[in-house]
């Protein structure tokens, strides 16, 4: 039997779609992970990188950033802190919310950044503080690059939180690392199938958002 029948044997077995490592439970966990980290990066990043392109300052550091963050090994990150902090979630958390800060940041700060200048000058004109502003004029406006930097993130860390499963029993990675471990080959390509699968799902649902979004806008425009 070769090894897509193998597969499909495995993903036939019963047994895979129950109880606690069942695809269902795995599942859920790995989108659990991801949705966990997204949020963090977007509480960490959008905030600042929309503060510091309000103000035009922090260019250089935002591109320093981005420019590290994509030179990090995530795996490498993921044993350091594991080290640090011990076997667990709290390791492979920390290191994905690294790899999805710089995106949302460099994407909050040049979508802010790039909102014409006069236009900010109009807001301050009418009375608007700086904080409204940014709030009521300048984030409304770079609302899609700043999504289209979330949604970048978003399909790193549901990508990459495979890793997860290197210190913590948790996520499909889990099927990954198990079947490495013990030469289970079909076992791995069913959970990398399942990662793509799950990745391309983020995508479209991702995209279908975007679509949604821009449909409401141009709706609220025309019976503006």
């Amino acid at each position: 039997m070769n090894l897509f029948a193998e597969t499909i044997a495995w993903f036939a077995d019963p047994a895979h779609w129950v109880g606690p490592s069942g695809i269902p439970a795995r599942t859920a966990q790995h989108i659990a992970v991801t949705l966990i980290v997204t949020v963090i990066a977007i509480i960490v990043a959008v905030p600042a990188g929309a503060w510091m392109g309000h103000s035009h300052r922090g260019q250089g550091t935002v591109a320093a950033i981005a420019n590290a963050a994509r030179a990090l090994p995530t795996l490498g990150l993921v044993t350091v802190f594991a080290l640090w902090l011990g076997i667990g979630l709290r390791a492979p958390l920390i290191a994905l919310v690294i790899l999805a800060v710089p995106s949302m940041l460099a994407a909050s700060y040049s979508g802010v950044a790039n909102v014409p200048r006069s236009t900010s000058d109009a807001a301050r004109a009418v009375g608007h503080t700086s904080v409204q502003t940014l709030t009521k004029v300048e984030l409304p406006l770079a609302l899609p690059v700043i999504g289209g930097g979330i949604q970048s993130a978003l399909l790193q860390v549901v990508a990459t939180a495979t890793v997860a499963a290197y210190v913590a029993d948790i996520g499909l990675g889990r099927y990954i690392f198990a079947g490495l471990k013990s030469r289970d080959y079909p076992e791995m390509l069913a959970g990398s199938i399942l990662v793509i699968l799950l990745a391309l799902s983020f995508t479209a649902a991702a995209t279908g958002l975007g679509k949604l979004h821009r449909h409401i806008i141009r709706t609220q425009g025309d019976t503006a």
